[in-house]
């Protein structure tokens, strides 16, 4: 009897805070692990990545800064888009960077638009959603919508980079986080990230 096929198809969900420098890093590294990559993007989220990138206009092309082979842009308001429906196979969900308006919309149940839509049919089939929530800092209702999702099954997962790698570049920075989103997913990455690693290199206390 064959083995079934691992399923290689991911939701990325990018929403309008900041933290578009983890999203596109994300979608690399996704891509390098042999995933396909269903990413969503709202317009807020086009507009802060266009800031923050320095791109003259939100493009799939301009976002990645590479070759776009194995990513399937959807529309934010196709709520009939496949990753809406649970039929739909996936190995989960992450939606990086999350705002507090989009966790607090799906804590809410409320699906208005494809990324929450997608996160609420992620959940009810108790796949792994993962929220990547940048803002600081946190309002008790932030807290509150955060444990709801927490007690429903979402991996609540800031964007709070480690220090023990010792980062010389804002590149590591990011790369720490979109190491453990990766880990969460069981993706392999080569990122630097391991404290034993660390402590493998001779600089542990």
């Amino acid at each position: 009897m064959s083995r079934p096929q691992p399923i290689r198809d991911i939701v990325v969900g990018v929403t309008g805070a900041s933290g578009s420098a983890y999203a596109r890093r994300l979608v690399q590294c996704l891509l390098d692990g042999g995933m396909h990559v269903h990413l969503v993007v709202s317009p807020f989220g086009q507009q802060v990545a266009s800031d923050e990138l320095a791109l003259p206009h939100f493009s799939l092309e301009a976002f990645l800064a590479r070759a776009t082979d194995g990513v399937t842009l959807h529309s934010h308001s196709d709520l009939a888009a496949p990753v809406a429906s649970g039929s739909f196979l996936t190995c989960g969900m992450i939606v990086c960077p999350a705002s507090m308006r989009t966790l607090g919309a799906i804590a809410s149940g409320v699906s208005d638009n494809l990324v929450t839509r997608a996160a609420a049919v992620t959940l009810k089939e108790r796949r792994r959603l993962i929220l990547v929530p940048r803002e600081m800092p946190w309002s008790a209702i932030d807290l509150e919508n955060a444990l709801k999702l927490s007690r429903a099954g979402a991996v609540i997962c800031p964007a709070a980079p480690g220090f023990y790698m010792r980062p010389q570049r804002v590149e590591d920075l990011v790369d720490f986080v979109v190491g453990r989103l990766l880990d969460l997913v069981s993706v392999p990455h080569g990122l630097n990230t391991r404290w034993a690693d660390r402590l493998a290199g001779g600089n542990g206390a």
